[in-house]
């Protein structure tokens, strides 16, 4: 059986794959699951009809489970385990919320205009959070393995060497070595390659956010 996976669509470029993280986390799922799906590109600035229909919100993703459209990647993520446990994503509970505060710390510093307010520090230290973690428990967060929590963080990351690269000429500290590997483990997987947007369509979707 296909499933059926709403997701973003670049902005204007109706037909290539967009630059939402939450979309490719759920595309990395179902890529590491081996789960065959569809694609529907939702144009955000002009959704089709039928997708407002079984999705009144308008958010993307949403995958079709048993004729009911379901957002949230986190719930998605959640019944694709469920309902397709081979192979294991499962992230063992100590380790879930291992760089959560990753995203938010970035797009902070990303939208800030004072090069003192404490927004880069504040980034480092996660970073330097996550390395010290997978330095004592890598490659990845859970271990050996490949987990949920991984495919969380990848599209993030991403995200964050794009845009900083682009709008700050930042990059990740060389010291960070582990969190480097990872991002090189991540970024290098046939999952990430077939699901990740374009840097320029990255660096498109944050363009209004950091000029506002």
């Amino acid at each position: 059986m296909v499933l059926e996976i709403a997701v973003k669509a670049a902005v204007g470029a109706p037909d290539i794959l967009g630059d939402c993280p939450f979309s490719q986390r759920a595309l990395l799922t179902l890529e590491e699951k081996k789960i065959p799906y569809k694609s529907h590109l939702i144009n955000l600035s002009d959704k089709p009809q039928w997708f407002l229909e079984v999705n009144p919100e308008g958010k993307v993703p949403v995958v079709k489970f048993d004729d009911k459209w379901v957002s949230d990647s986190d719930v998605i993520v959640g019944i694709l385990e469920e309902k397709y446990p081979e192979p294991s994503l499962a992230t063992p509970p100590e380790f879930a919320s291992v760089g959560s505060k990753i995203f938010p710390s970035f797009v902070k510093f990303l939208k800030s205009k004072d090069p003192n307010d404490g927004t880069e520090q504040d980034l480092l230290e996660e970073l330097k959070a996550l390395d010290d973690h997978l330095k004592a428990h890598g490659p990845f967060i859970a271990g050996e393995k490949i987990t949920a929590v991984d495919l969380s963080l990848a599209p993030k990351l991403y995200h964050l060497e794009v845009a900083l690269a682009h709008f700050k000429n930042w990059t990740i500290p060389d010291k960070l070595t582990h969190v480097l590997n990872y991002i090189k483990l991540l970024f290098s997987r046939e999952s990430f390659e077939k699901t990740k947007a374009a840097k320029e369509h990255i660096i498109a979707g944050w363009e209004p956010k950091v000029n506002a």
